[in-house]
């Protein structure tokens, strides 16, 4: 009996370790190929590495305040049925979001800053069920005075270094506060002028800035500036799609970019589309990056906004235009919405 069930166990770790051996690389194996690695990798959906099997996020249990990590199974999917098990019928709220890259970068919580002067609150765990190839994840579904940050952060690019990030967002859920964003942003938690950050936005802002039509928009949150291109009203065309790509781009040198496209889609649907690549706005040049990382918000903990996160990463470096188009391959791969495995 004993022989028989050390032998099961045995087969069950083999099975587990040749099935992350038959995952397809993620998107920070193909950054770190091109030589732009990920110095932040965020999900609550799924691995971002096709080695990496730990924990993505953390949820706690209103009904006693106890907490669980949210592991990935074998496939490189977040265990949700651990989670359901663990919350039952209370509530659970996100209460980090674990960095998957060396740096360490965690999201926690966001400390009040210049505008909203208290503490942020964290996500309901379990307010947006959604399916990726076939299984079942929860998004991070921010529906204001909710945020999280990391002040103090390892490799993100300050000054006017380069950096590429993108976010998988909710094309169906945005409003126009201020600010649903994810990136680089102050380290003080307040408002520090032009060029302090480099984020990306989502929403159907015009108060700072726009893009074409009505929303909503991908646009480079600078500070002072929501941007869809370098002037008040950008040629950034909105991005109409259940599940979005958004990704914005920051060089030496006065320039950036701005893509974005269908996360959803095929090969053919799911291209990234060029929104605006040039110089950067007027008093933006050169840049002051200071390297926190931001959630949900804006640089001074603006929280009035609404979005949905699934992943984001930040890398090292500004990336090729084959490197961006093998990324949003590996995200339309992934299945966001889609109820059959590949």
């Amino acid at each position: 009996m004993f022989r028989t069930f050390l032998c099961s166990l045995l087969l069950c770790a083999v099975c587990a370790t040749t099935e992350r051996s038959r995952r397809h690389r993620s998107v920070c194996d193909i950054l770190n190929a091109a030589k732009t690695p990920c110095v932040a990798a965020h999900s609550v959906t799924r691995a971002l590495y096709k080695d990496y099997n730990g924990p993505i996020y953390s949820v706690k249990r209103s009904s006693d305040n106890k907490t669980m990590h949210i592991s990935v199974l074998a496939n490189g999917i977040a265990d949700t049925a651990s989670q359901d098990r663990f919350c039952g019928s209370a509530d659970c709220t996100i209460e980090e979001i674990y960095d998957q890259s060396p740096r360490a970068n965690h999201l926690r919580l966001a400390p009040a800053g210049g505008y909203s002067k208290t503490p942020d609150k964290g996500v309901n765990a379990t307010r947006a069920p959604t399916m990726i190839n076939g299984h079942k994840v929860y998004a991070a579904f921010f529906e204001g005075d909710m945020g999280y940050r990391n002040d103090n952060t390892n490799g993100i690019a300050t000054g006017d270094e380069s950096e590429t990030m993108y976010m998988v967002t909710s094309g169906r859920h945005f409003n126009g506060g201020c600010c649903f964003d994810y990136g680089n942003a102050e380290t003080n938690n307040d408002d520090t002028g032009a060029g302090s950050m480099e984020a990306i936005y989502f929403g159907n802002s015009t108060v700072w800035g726009h893009g074409q039509g009505t929303g909503p928009w991908i646009m480079a949150d600078l500070e002072n500036g929501l941007w869809a291109g370098n002037v008040t009203a950008g040629k950034g065309s909105a991005i109409d799609a259940d599940f979005v790509t958004a990704m914005v781009k920051g060089d030496r040198g006065n320039h950036f970019a701005l893509k974005g496209g269908d996360a959803g889609g095929n090969r053919l649907t799911g291209r990234l589309k060029v929104l605006y690549d040039g110089v950067r706005p007027q008093g933006y040049h050169p840049m002051k990056k200071q390297g926190a990382i931001i959630l949900g918000i804006g640089g001074d903990n603006s929280d009035s906004a609404i979005g949905t996160f699934y992943e984001g990463v930040m890398t090292q470096g500004y990336t090729t235009d084959a490197t961006d188009d093998a990324v949003q391959a590996n995200i339309n791969r992934a299945g966001y919405g889609k109820k059959w495995e590949n």
